[in-house]
């Protein structure tokens, strides 16, 4: 993972990017010797990457994981990408289900026995978190709604160990289901460890909707009991004046630490969806850590001239 910062150049403030917005849902971003990997939900047969140095301009590049490569006929949705003992690995969703793919390199070409994580359930939204020598996936499972729900993988990224499957987040507040639907959505999971407690953040309700936002809930344990934080929604459309705000990734570098996200194309259409970065900084408050969003750092990114 990593963030986004300006670098200077002979002394001078960097002028924002003038490209083209990039239009990817669900997005993500992975830094790997100097480069930054955007990758997100757009194309039908698979995943492209854009790339940049000075994470301001990016360059759209080729497919990293491609349809008769990998696992997938359809929707190829909500990707992240990280390194694990030598290898890059893609956890990511297609025909609603989870495959996890691996490659050399970040730009691909990922690949896999074409088979998905084993389920009796539709599931999406893989996040691969790696603590105390264990590895979890944080996922959505299609369970009289969407619900967030952790397990531990097997050390091949082909199954989960199905005796430690645990739900976390299920959409039970006001502002998780504002359309009051009888499916309600929680999903798009990113889980990181700060000051020894674990933070799950997560959107909900339908990404077509307008109130479509972003929450968080914190742990002791990596597999709950989850809190949420009482405060919530700390992304929506009442802070930022922008429909859709929400299911993206954290991105980590130094001590800087931001979410790059999507947002509705206009307030009166949802695609293609907008990406976005804001960042997230912790604010004590009467001895406790609140994380919270600068509406003041909300950019979207472009691509390079």
């Amino acid at each position: 993972m990593a963030a986004f910062s300006c670098s200077k150049n002979n002394g001078e403030k960097p002028q924002p990017p003038v490209g083209a917005i990039i239009s990817l849902a669900d997005p993500t971003i992975f830094a790997d010797k100097g480069v930054y990997y955007l990758y997100g939900t757009a194309d039908p047969d698979g995943f492209k990457v854009y790339t940049s140095r000075d994470k301001l301009n990016w360059k759209k590049e080729s497919y990293v994981l491609r349809k008769g490569t990998a696992y997938g006929t359809q929707g190829f949705w909500a990707p992240q990408v990280f390194s694990y003992n030598g290898l890059y690995y893609m956890a990511y969703t297609a025909n609603e289900n989870i495959a996890i793919a691996s490659a050399q390199k970040p730009t691909g070409n990922f690949t896999n026995e074409n088979k998905p994580l084993p389920s009796s359930l539709k599931q999406i939204d893989p996040f691969v978190f790696v603590d105390g020598g264990k590895i979890y996936l944080y996922h959505v499972r299609l369970n009289k709604g969407n619900k967030i729900y952790v397990a531990e993988l097997n050390a091949d990224f082909t199954s989960i160990k199905e005796e430690t499957l645990r739900e976390c987040i299920a959409a039970e507040d006001g502002w998780e289901n504002t359309q009051k639907v009888s499916w309600p959505v929680a999903e798009g999971p990113t889980v990181f460890k700060h000051e020894n407690l674990y933070y799950l953040v997560y959107s909900a309700n339908d990404f077509r909707n307008p109130d479509y936002a972003v929450g968080y809930a914190v742990s002791e344990s990596p597999v709950g009991p989850w809190k949420k934080y009482e405060g919530n929604p700390v992304i929506s459309k009442t802070m930022l004046g922008i429909n859709g705000t929400g299911h993206g990734d954290i991105l980590f570098e130094q001590d800087k630490m931001q979410y790059v996200f999507h947002t509705h194309e206009l307030n009166e259409k949802v695609g293609n969806r907008k990406t976005a970065v804001i960042d997230l900084v912790f604010k004590n408050v009467n001895g406790k850590n609140i994380l919270t969003a600068d509406a003041k750092t909300f950019s979207f990114l472009r691509t390079a001239n």
